[in-house]
């Protein structure tokens, strides 16, 4: 009981710190003050920190990486954004992208509280060594995927105002978007090929076009295509800005629309 009272209190904890982040880079948007724009990122780190003692402490609990259902992949998603946002926040500060992604965060936390948090035994095909491999290279690139989606609107915003300053902010965006794309891709990969192996370890064969793995293909070539026209052909601007959000749609189906609205070996929500 002393456990789930703790986790409880650490995932309240991790929601309260993106919320309060969130409010912090909007008054800073507003004010123009660094205060709180410090503020707001230090409040980020703290979320990441409490959400990496809350995942550790399920995992000790559950004695299994605490990926197997909505509720938890929900909190996954939310560290993978926040880490992803850290990340690009140690070259390039954009207040508004801050309040972006600790939105994202605090929403994703939000709507794991409607799903039930008890800690259950895994059925017989997420028994595996591969969940956690799996899981976590996917989500890495679903949290990168979530900011580059974000840095596109921003980018299509922009270009609707031709100030000096929003065209330092428009380059500065391109280039987000084609790191976070690119780091996302390189995990989105990893995520189908351990998936591949943990599918043939559990069903006897590497690929079943199961809903979520044609999801997944679909995804992956949205992806390759930005990446393609982004570096061969020199794709810039407004068209690389809506691949770039709508192979974002194409990540939430893949997450979510498939465990509710198909039905496969992926229909663990």
């Amino acid at each position: 009981m002393t456990t789930i009272l703790n986790m409880t209190m650490l995932f309240n904890v991790s929601f309260a710190a993106y919320f309060c982040a969130m409010v912090c880079a909007v008054i800073c948007l507003m004010s123009r003050r660094n205060a709180f724009d410090f503020a707001a990122n230090g409040l980020i780190v703290a979320g990441v920190c409490v959400q990496t003692l809350y995942l550790g402490i399920r995992w000790v609990e559950a004695g299994r990486a605490p990926f197997s259902n909505m509720f938890e992949s929900l909190i996954l998603f939310a560290w993978t954004v926040a880490v992803v946002y850290l990340l690009l926040r140690i070259r390039t500060k954009l207040p508004w992208l801050a309040a972006a992604a600790a939105a994202l965060s605090a929403l994703a936390l939000a709507h794991a509280s409607t799903f039930e948090s008890e800690i259950r035994p895994l059925m017989p095909a997420l028994q595996s060594n591969w969940l956690s491999f799996h899981v976590m290279t996917c989500f890495l690139g679903y949290g990168a995927f979530a900011i580059s989606a974000v840095a596109s609107a921003g980018y299509l915003i922009a270009t609707r105002q031709t100030s000096t300053a929003q065209e330092e902010t428009r380059q500065t965006l391109e280039t987000i978007v084609a790191q976070t794309i690119s780091f996302g891709f390189l995990f989105l990969t990893l995520g189908i090929l351990t998936g591949a192996v943990w599918a043939n370890s559990a069903w006897g064969t590497y690929w079943s076009w199961d809903p979520k793995e044609t999801w997944s293909l679909i995804t992956w070539f949205i992806y390759a295509a930005f990446l393609h026209f982004n570096f061969m052909r020199g794709w810039r601007g407004r068209r690389a800005a809506w691949i770039s959000i709508i192979g974002f749609v194409s990540v939430l189906f893949t997450y979510y629309g498939v465990n509710f609205l198909l039905s496969g070996l992926h229909s663990y929500a």
